[in-house]
């Protein structure tokens, strides 16, 4: 697939956020958005549990760590988990030309929805990705629950 190997490149920014989520004890989610020449602008990771904050999904934290700019049409969100509807929301209010996700095994998101409005969708379906989450989910299914609003 073209773009592959970048893609990868900035799945693994994603990757580490969504490690430093875990090792802080929170759900091992993490985003980054990158310009249209691949240079990172935000990354973040899911703060929910640690910031007792129910809005603090990855990809927020990662378009708030990225701050005001002037148009999103030409940048990407880079997720470790295709993104809840909340998240996709935020894709398309905002205008975002491009989301890579990580995986969609765990959970499919809004996924269907984004690529129905003309967003370009690329699933890397990685396999880290997959266990990364599946193991949280196993160990930790009710916050896993609460996160996506399963409660």
């Amino acid at each position: 697939m073209k773009g592959q190997p970048i893609y990868a490149g900035m799945l693994a920014v994603a990757v580490a956020e969504a490690r430093k989520s875990l090792a802080e004890g929170g759900l091992p989610i993490g985003a980054a958005i990158f310009d249209a020449n691949g240079c990172l602008i935000g990354a973040g990771h899911n703060r929910r549990v640690q910031d007792n904050d129910p809005s603090m999904h990855g990809e927020t934290n990662a378009f708030r760590n990225a701050g005001r700019q002037p148009g999103y049409r030409s940048l990407t969100m880079v997720t470790t988990l295709a993104p809840c509807w909340y998240c996709s929301g935020l894709i398309r209010q905002f205008g975002f030309g491009r989301v890579i996700v990580g995986e969609s095994r765990n959970f499919q998101g809004g996924l269907e929805w984004l690529r129905s409005l003309g967003i370009s969708v690329v699933d890397l379906d990685s396999a880290e990705c997959v266990s990364l989450l599946a193991d949280y989910i196993r160990q930790h299914p009710d916050i896993w629950r609460e996160d996506i609003g399963e409660s």
